[in-house]
C-alpha cells in the first residue's frame, strides 16, 4: 500500500512568451484558465491526499479565481527559479509528512488520471519521470547552421511531468542543492541525479503537452474541445406554491407580481430546476443533497448561489456546459417580457453565452394546480460535455 501522496503544482513563472497579456498558466483554454485543469487533475484523483500550489506573489487574485471550488492547499509563493519554487512547495508540505510527492508544471493541463496513477506507482522506486521516445531525426549543428552529425535517437527520451519521488528523498536533494549554491537545475530529475539517486522512467502521454507559444494554445483549444467527448444530458423539475406577496424570482430575475411564492430559499423554480438538471448530468445527487432545507443557512438564500455551485461542479470535472433549456408552467405572471433578462442572468451565472440558454413558457390550459393559479413549476434540461474517462 502507498502511504500519503502529495502533489506540487508549479505555477510561479511569468510565461509571457505565449502572449495574451498574462502568465500562460492563467491564459484561457476552452473557457477556463490553464492552471485549473492542472490543479483539478490532482485534486480529484482518488490517490492524492494534498495538492500544494506554488504561485507568484503578483498572481494571488488570478489564482483565487482559477481555483474556486477546488480542494487544494493555500498557495505558497515561488522563487526566482523553478528549482526555488519546487523547494518552497516541498517545505510547505514537510509538516504533513507525505510519503510520495508528484511535481507537475501548471502549463501541462492535460495530464490524465491514468498518467497520475502511473506516476504514483513509479514513485515507489524512489525517483521516476514520464518520458516519450524521440520520433524525429536529431542533428547536431554548428554555430553557422551547418550539420555536424546525426545523433542516435534510440536512447533519447523527452521528459514530462508529473515527476514522482519519495518525499524525503526529493526534499533532502533540494536542501543539498541549496546548501551547495546550485540553483540551475531545470527539472527535479536532474537535481535528483546530481544528488546521487537513480531515476527510472515510466510511460508518458503525447497529449500531455506543455503550453508555451501562441500556436500551442491554438492547438490546445481545438484539442480540448475535441476531448470533451462525454456528452451528457440531465433533467430537472421544481414547483413552488403561491402565497401572499408582491414578487417572484424566476431565472435570477425579480418580477413584480400580485402574489409571492413559498420556499426555503428565494423559491426560484427556474434556477432550482436547472441546478438539478446539471447535477443529474453529473450523477451528483440533487439540490436537496447539497443544500438541504433543514439547514438554516439556506433560508431565503439567493438561488444564483445554487446554480453557481452546480456550474463549479462541472468545471471541477474538467467539463463545460453546452446548453441550458428551461420551460416555465404558469398562468401568470407573463414570462415573455422577462425572457431575455432571464437568459442573460442565467448565462452570466453559468459563464456561457446567452445563445446557449433557452427559456420557454406555457400555461396548463387551466388544468391542475398551475391552471388554478395555486403555484408555478419549471422543467429544465442541461447538456454537459465532460472528458471521456472509461
Amino acid at each position: 500500500m502507498t502511504g500519503m501522496v502529495a502533489a506540487i503544482v508549479v505555477a510561479a513563472g511569468r510565461g509571457l512568451r505565449a502572449g495574451g497579456g498574462a502568465p500562460k498558466q492563467y491564459r484561457v483554454v476552452a473557457n477556463q484558465p490553464v492552471i485549473r485543469p492542472s490543479l483539478a487533475a490532482f485534486a480529484l484523483h482518488p490517490e492524492i491526499s494534498a495538492v500544494q500550489p506554488v504561485i507568484h506573489l503578483d498572481d494571488v487574485r488570478r489564482f483565487e479565481d482559477a481555483a474556486t471550488g477546488l480542494k487544494v492547499l493555500p498557495p505558497v509563493f515561488g522563487g526566482a527559479t523553478r528549482q526555488a519554487s519546487v523547494r518552497a512547495g516541498l517545505e510547505a508540505l514537510a509538516a504533513r509528512k507525505p510519503d510520495l510527492v508528484l511535481v507537475h508544471d501548471a502549463a501541462r493541463p492535460f495530464a490524465s488520471p491514468a498518467l497520475i496513477a502511473r506516476a504514483i506507482a513509479a514513485a515507489r522506486s524512489g525517483a521516476a519521470v514520464p518520458v516519450l521516445p524521440v520520433v524525429d531525426t536529431v542533428k547536431s549543428v554548428d554555430a553557422t547552421g551547418i550539420i555536424t552529425g546525426t545523433i542516435d535517437r534510440k536512447p533519447l527520451r523527452v521528459v514530462q511531468t508529473p515527476q514522482a519521488f519519495g518525499f524525503d528523498l526529493l526534499l533532502e536533494a533540494h536542501r543539498q542543492a541549496a546548501a551547495a549554491g546550485r540553483d540551475d537545475f531545470t527539472d527535479d530529475a536532474a537535481l535528483a541525479e546530481w544528488a546521487g539517486h537513480r531515476v527510472s522512467t515510466f510511460e508518458g502521454e503525447a497529449e500531455n503537452v506543455k503550453l508555451t507559444t501562441p500556436e500551442d494554445f491554438a492547438r490546445a483549444e481545438a484539442a480540448r474541445v475535441a476531448a470533451l467527448a462525454d456528452i451528457r444530458t440531465g433533467f430537472g423539475f421544481d414547483v413552488h406554491q403561491f402565497i401572499d406577496g408582491d414578487h417572484v424570482w424566476l431565472g435570477g430575475v425579480r418580477i413584480a407580481h400580485a402574489r409571492g411564492v413559498t420556499g426555503h430559499s428565494d423559491a426560484d423554480v427556474v434556477l432550482h430546476a436547472l441546478v438539478d438538471a446539471i447535477l443529474g448530468a453529473l450523477c451528483d445527487g440533487d439540490i436537496g443533497v447539497h443544500f438541504p432545507p433543514s439547514d438554516p443557512q439556506w433560508r431565503g438564500a439567493s438561488s444564483d448561489r445554487f446554480l453557481a455551485f452546480a456550474v463549479e461542479r462541472v468545471k471541477a470535472r474538467g467539463g463545460r456546459i453546452a446548453h441550458l433549456d428551461a420551460t416555465i408552467v404558469c398562468e401568470a405572471p407573463r414570462i415573455g417580457p422577462h425572457r431575455d433578462a432571464m437568459r442573460a442572468r442565467i448565462a452570466e451565472i453559468a459563464g456561457i453565452p446567452a445563445s446557449r440558454v433557452a427559456i420557454k413558457a406555457t400555461t396548463s390550459e387551466k388544468l391542475g394546480f398551475t391552471g388554478r393559479g395555486e403555484g408555478i413549476a419549471a422543467f429544465a434540461n442541461a447538456t454537459v460535455r465532460l472528458p471521456w474517462i472509461d
